[in-house]
């Protein structure tokens, strides 16, 4: 579970870095069925900027989805389809291997919605079999193990940090 805690007494991320000597707490969500990379911190500041949609961070994940997605399908891929919570659109969308019964694609969204891309693909008449979060902004699952985690680079925080530094959302007065 995404969570530090859970009162059903399921396991948390928070119990993958029990040996790390800060209180580190997840930046954004995975669903349950939903694995990859997953950044912990304990830089509240930054957790709110690398998730604000108007920052623009990529979020990109490989969805394994039933059905045949061929050429020919990717430009309504990429025009976007229009969800329960309004309209939705891959900032990138690549098929990177499938056949008949199912398809691997890419996809990169910078909103981070609940559910999103399942929901995307859903609305495009492909279930998601299996979906992985392959890179959170600048940094790269690369080849972790499940179940694993590792320290960022110091060049990773620094990447993360200039990330974060987009924009400035709009001061309400």
């Amino acid at each position: 579970m995404t969570t530090v805690s859970d009162p059903r007494g399921r396991p948390v991320v928070a119990d993958l870095v029990r040996d790390v000597d800060a209180r580190l707490y997840p930046v954004g969500r995975l669903d349950w069925d939903v694995e990859g990379a997953l950044l912990m911190t304990n830089d509240g500041a930054l957790t709110h900027r690398l998730l604000h949609p108007r920052y623009g961070l990529p979020r990109v994940y490989e969805a394994e989805v039933e059905g045949r997605v061929g050429p020919g399908a990717l430009e309504r891929w990429r025009r976007g389809v229009v969800l329960d919570d309004g309209p939705a659109r891959p900032d990138e969308v690549e098929v990177l291997h499938g056949g008949r019964d199912g398809t691997l694609v890419r996809l990169t969204f910078t909103e981070g919605r609940k559910h999103e891309v399942k929901r995307y693909c859903a609305a495009l008449g492909h279930r998601v079999r299996r979906l992985r979060r392959v890179a959170f902004g600048p940094v790269r699952l690369g080849d972790l193990p499940r179940g694993r985690y590792r320290r960022l680079t110091p060049r990773e925080v620094s990447a993360l940090r200039s990330a974060a530094e987009g924009p400035r959302p709009a001061e309400t007065p």
